[in-house]
């Protein structure tokens, strides 16, 4: 190894005793403390079943790290799983928990003056924090994504856990029984793994790959696949290759042409409208612009030509059957709508590293000259009720217009009782505020609510509209990320059951049909809530946190370490 390492602060010299006593206590020979150190960070555990596929693949990377003459070390931090905090105020701590693992890594890696990093993601939040804090951490790193469930079946059917979420609000319209709901919840989720649809794990576990941060085509491997292991262990190897050319470094691989490649992969695909939010904080991290305005310009650009669920038809493991996500990105290449002169960890370019691969197969993904949209399958309103701007998943709608009437809920629950209750009708918009990121604190995401609706028949019929978050699992006529929120005195603080609210998607535009002069009139009578919480994680966050558009992230990037250079 010829290059400077960074750990060398904390090994070598005679002052240096102390530390190397506690590395020897670790086991560490004179060989061990001699070589790189390398920070291998996973999410292993149970909280969730999205990073239990994390322990074999963790331990591979070791293997290749070791084989290739660095000092793996192992560390841990913490995962808030979407799907077992969703629909109640554990809710709160979910995007809260993507700051906590970017901070938490940053601490590590810097704390301790690793050499290089291979970071772990799984459920959702996991992913942008880990890829956060390799980009503000600027050390060599490769990202690696845990994989997927396998999707179940039942009835000669695949099943993802949506339509778990969905099947409950079935079962409220007495159209279902809750024998059947029984079976859907037992077949739904057959294995290990984040969910199996392009609900926010797999749609930023392709925004890695389009940035270049980690191996090509890994992420639509099934998690629970031998071949991840294999995979594992060669980017433990290719860690220390970039350690020893010095590069790519994270912000080398994060442009602005890798951001929208980025945006342009999602929008391709129906992906999460959560990466209108994680985009630009990572961009944050890179001190790059980029805002929800630049992801919305990216996705009007762009085709749909993935058919994957919740807005298609398919899932991770059906794209990996036809090749991988490296099929989405060379055909966007080919067209024109992917930058493929952006380089890769490996040092390559998009170009280069996917040139030798399958063409689409016309079913799982079309040819771009031929896409389901022609526009991308999430889009970005703006308009006087967003003026900042809010987002909606198109993929899968078959109205993109939409006029109704507010109903005014002040938090999530109301709006579910509401809807379990069924005391809502053709024709409305549910209106959900102080959900945002000050405002909830935490910005929930609102997939409980969101389900009901669909499952109960309702998903077109009626509009749902909050400044919190939707999961990557939502479909139907679901409009969030609306800035600026409530709390802070946005245009939504402003509404009242009765008022009339159109949609339109095609045009980009959502509207409360209420003159300037009665909105000015509700604003000078109108005053902030005061704060849901006053001590804690949460009341920290809404002192920090930034609106939805910035990518809601609690610092101004990029962070500095001089005395490492």
């Amino acid at each position: 190894m010829n290059r400077k390492l960074r750990s060398r602060v904390t090994t070598d010299g005679l002052d240096r005793a102390p530390h190397r006593a506690f590395m020897r206590a670790m086991g560490l020979d004179d060989a061990a403390i001699a070589r790189p150190m390398v920070g291998i960070v996973s999410m292993k555990g149970e909280q969730t079943p999205c990073n239990m596929t994390h322990d074999f693949q963790v331990a591979a990377a070791k293997e290749g790290v070791a084989a290739a003459g660095g000092t793996p070390r192992e560390f841990s931090t913490i995962s808030v799983s979407d799907g077992i905090s969703m629909n109640h105020e554990g809710m709160k701590f979910s995007l809260v928990s993507r700051e906590l693992i970017a901070d938490s890594i940053e601490a590590v890696v810097q704390g301790l003056a690793y050499d290089a990093l291979i970071g772990y993601g799984g459920c959702d939040k996991t992913l942008p924090g880990v890829m956060m804090a390799m980009i503000r951490c600027n050390v060599p790193s490769i990202f690696i994504y845990g994989g997927s469930a396998l999707p179940g079946h039942l009835d000669g059917r695949d099943l993802t856990v949506l339509d778990s979420y969905e099947a409950v609000g079935t079962v409220l319209t007495g159209e279902m029984s809750e024998t059947t709901l029984a079976r859907i919840e037992r077949a739904c989720l057959p294995t290990i793994g984040a969910c199996a649809g392009q609900f926010t794990a797999n749609t930023m576990a392709m925004v890695s790959e389009a940035l270049g941060l980690t191996m090509p085509n890994i992420s639509m491997v099934p998690g629970v696949y031998a071949e991840r292991a294999e995979l594992s262990r060669l980017a433990g190897r290719r860690v220390m290759e970039m350690l020893e050319r010095g590069g790519p470094l994270p912000r080398d691989l994060v442009t602005r042409k890798a951001l929208e490649n980025a945006a342009a992969l999602v929008a391709a695909t129906g992906g999460s409208t959560n990466a209108a939010l994680h985009l630009p904080a990572l961009a944050n991290e890179a001190g790059i612009r980029f805002t929800i305005d630049d992801v919305g310009e990216v996705f009007a650009r762009t085709p749909l030509i993935a058919s994957l669920r919740p807005g298609g038809k398919f899932t991770a493991k059906d794209v990996y059957d036809i090749g991988g996500t490296a099929v989405i990105i060379r055909a966007l290449v080919e067209s024109g709508h992917i930058d493929g002169d952006c380089l890769t960890i490996s040092g390559r370019t998009l170009k280069e590293e996917f040139a030798g691969v399958h063409a689409p197969d016309g079913t799982v993904v079309v040819d771009p000259a031929r896409p389901l949209l022609a526009d991308g399958g999430v889009a970005i309103l703006k308009g006087n009720l967003c003026p900042d701007g809010a987002v909606i998943k198109v993929a899968g709608l078959k109205h993109l217009v939409f006029e109704g009437t507010a109903r005014v809920f002040e938090d999530d629950e109301a709006c579910v009782a509401a809807v379990k209750a069924r005391t809502y009708q053709e024709g409305d918009v549910l209106v959900i505020r102080n959900e945002g990121p000050v405002g909830g604190p935490g910005m929930r995401e609102m997939l409980g609510v969101t389900a009901l609706i669909y499952g109960q028949g309702m998903g077109e019929k009626v509009a749902l509209v909050t400044d919190g978050r939707f999961s990557g699992a939502t479909r139907g006529l679901c409009i969030g990320y609306v800035a600026p929120e409530a709390v802070v005195g946005g245009p939504i603080g402003l509404l009242r059951t009765g008022d009339r609210i159109r949609i339109d998607a095609g045009l980009r535009r959502m509207d409360v049909m209420v003159d300037d002069a009665e909105l000015s009139r509700r604003r000078a009578a109108w005053s902030r809530p005061a704060p849901r919480h006053r001590a804690g994680a949460l009341a920290k966050y809404a002192k920090l946190v930034g609106q939805a558009p910035g990518g809601a992230v609690t610092h101004d990037g990029p962070a500095e370490w001089p005395w490492f250079d």
